[in-house]
């Protein structure tokens, strides 16, 4: 059997396999790709039997194994049809941004045919002016954030005409399955707590040779691992704490030359002004409400993902922390922001996250997705292109990604593509009742944020829901 035919999921991708068994937690990625015409169907079609052969488990259906704590495996799919997947679909007159919005949250919330590849690609025609929407619909056990831009990669051009590829990409060259790749269940739990015997036995060899060192860096690496699984037992927003499994999403849109301005001039970094600029919303919006916490508490997935990883797949680590309310300067807000997310980064365990996945694997969904569900909310920064890029013949003009809410509140998505900031929030209706006040406030904060930056930059901020 070839090394594409089986392939076991990593303990990260089984981590939002598991949480399926909760509706509330379903881990759905969609994304809303604007186009400024209808993409050709037949290049559409060759482009993406390219990305299929590019990342081979887009072709594949999980198979559940009847052995406990051990994870499904991608097998291919023998009946694999690229036009269940691969689907076009006309918007009633006249068609709407709205329209589009619409069918992209219904979309989010059914559940994906387990007994197909964990994807839908959805053309919809009929908008203003030849315009077009490419709504993608990926489960995360296939990718993440980085990896999506990856594949991007794999089915765009750069420019309209196209350009002719010859084989496969050099980041798509398929690997061949490892011993530790062929490790499922309980022993890829033996073989992880193996490694930290291995691990613990060159640890004491060390301990021998440098005692001191080795003891204060093993209590370094437990402290660590203690904040990375500790549990969440209460939100800190009080008015944000109910949970379903209704979702509503909605959109902001910026200048990516406002937003790095403001960053330059506090000397922090985009995803420290992007940070700040929710916090000042979650302040105001919880004024709105009338109670307003000193703090919220933050999931931030953090990228593991490295040049010599293959493309699709999980390579993140989850850092959940609490970040401030009650800074309404955004200049110390940044720095703020900056100072906690890079000490989070730089935790010791963040390497042993896929050791850590495994044992929290171990756990029920209910516990688990119960500290989860204390999460205030998710935010995500994925840095896409800085130029244009086409899809079968037609420019992509915008691209919003609305990630799972993990059991949060809510999740706000800053993607970046060409001069755009395109800000994509997926709430729970639950928790969110009023998605256009909460989308208001956040806007506001981004202008806090962009009033930062030096004059005569465009700061407008475009808001739809």
């Amino acid at each position: 059997m070839s090394a594409v035919d089986v392939r076991s999921m990593t303990q990260t991708d089984l981590m939002s396999w598991r949480m399926e068994e909760d509706p509330i937690l379903r881990s759905t990625i969609v994304s809303i790709v604007l186009l400024d015409k209808v993409p050709d169907q037949g290049r559409l079609v060759d482009v993406m039997h390219r990305a299929i052969d590019a990342v081979p488990m887009f072709k594949c259906r999980a198979v559940a194994s009847s052995f406990p704590w051990t994870p499904p495996r991608w097998v291919d799919d023998r009946d694999f049809d690229l036009s269940w997947h691969l689907r076009r679909m006309t918007l009633p007159e006249p068609g709407t941004w709205n329209e589009v919005l619409e069918f992209a949250r219904i979309t989010g919330m059914a559940a994906f045919d387990k007994d197909r590849p964990l994807w839908e690609f959805t053309v919809l025609d009929g908008l203003a002016d030849g315009a077009a929407a490419l709504v993608v619909k990926v489960h995360h056990s296939l990718t993440d954030g980085v990896g999506g831009m990856q594949l991007t990669r794999e089915i765009t051009d750069e420019t309209r005409e196209g350009m002719s590829r010859v084989g496969t990409s050099s980041l798509s060259a398929p690997t061949a399955v490892t011993p530790i790749d062929r490790l499922t269940g309980a022993n890829a739990v033996a073989h992880s707590v193996g490694s930290a015997a291995g691990s613990a036995v060159r640890a004491g060899a060390r301990t021998l040779r440098h005692p001191v060192d080795t003891v204060r860096g093993a209590a370094r690496i437990l402290g660590s691992t203690s904040r990375m699984v500790r549990p969440a037992t209460t939100t800190l927003s009080p008015v944000m704490t109910e949970r379903s499994a209704r979702r509503s999403f909605g959109v902001l849109e910026l200048p990516v030359a406002a937003l790095a301005a403001a960053a330059t001039a506090t000397q922090c970094s985009i995803n420290d002004a992007f940070l700040a600029a929710v916090l000042l919303g979650m302040a105001e919006y919880h004024r709105r409400c009338g109670a307003v916490p000193p703090e919220l508490m933050v999931t931030l997935p953090i990228s593991l993902r490295t040049d010599r990883d293959p493309l699709g797949g999980n390579r993140i680590s989850l850092a959940r922390f609490a970040l401030p309310l009650d800074i309404s300067d955004p200049d110390p807000l940044m720095h703020r922001v900056h100072a906690t997310v890079e000490s989070w980064r730089n935790e010791p365990a963040i390497p042993l996250s896929p050791h850590l996945a495994a044992m929290l694997n171990l756990l029920p969904v209910a516990v688990t997705g119960n500290m989860l569900k204390h999460m205030d909310f998710v935010a995500s920064d994925v840095v896409g292109s800085t130029t244009p890029l086409y899809l079968a013949g037609a420019e992509i003009t915008r691209q919003w990604a609305f990630s799972p809410t993990l059991g949060s509140a809510f999740n706000v998505t800053l993607m970046s593509y060409t001069t755009h900031v395109c800000v994509g929030i997926n709430a729970d209706a639950g928790a969110v009742p009023d998605l256009p006040a909460l989308i208001a406030s956040v806007s506001d904060g981004f202008r806090a944020v962009l009033a930062v930056g030096p004059p005569g930059i465009d700061v407008a901020v475009t808001v739809a829901c």
